[in-house]
């Protein structure tokens, strides 16, 4: 665990950096707190894993995103995080997406954004928070107009 927490660490000093690039206000999120919040249970079946998201760039945004959001909610990050405060995640999920596909649009990474926007699960919230995709309609439709938007 502790070689984790050193890789998170310089990983999450780097996506801050990005995320300044992007007007971005991220949250002090620690390698603790992401390390709970990657490890920890989800209703979703999420296959991703801690090596995933510290091999890829774009994960590692989307997760210090997505954390710090949570905290801008005043959510606690914990081994229950996910499962207690769904719909709070669902919504810096959504915002985590947008800053993620942002920065792959600035590398012109257009392969990375069609195989995200492909993945229907993206948009789609866990079973029984069905009502969280109509209420949060507002931020999931200008995400796919926007990235769609820039495919053509």
């Amino acid at each position: 665990m502790k070689d984790y927490l050193v890789k998170l660490e310089t990983e999450i000093s780097k996506v801050a950096e990005k995320l300044k690039l992007l007007n971005y206000n991220v949250e002090k999120v620690s390698a603790d707190e992401l390390y709970i919040y990657l490890t920890c249970d989800t209703p979703t079946g999420d296959t991703t894993t801690l090596d995933d998201v510290l091999s890829n760039e774009y994960l590692m945004i989307h997760e210090v995103v997505e954390v710090s959001e949570l905290k801008k909610m005043n959510v606690p990050i914990n081994e229950r995080t996910i499962m207690e405060y769904y719909p709070e995640v669902y919504e810096a999920h959504l915002t985590a997406v947008d800053y993620e596909l942002t920065y792959a649009l600035i590398n012109k990474d257009y392969e990375w954004i069609k195989r995200r926007l492909s993945y229907a699960f993206i948009f789609s919230p866990a079973e029984g928070y069905q009502h969280l995709q109509l209420k949060l309609t507002h931020k999931v439709r200008p995400i796919l107009e926007k990235f769609s938007r820039d495919l053509r």
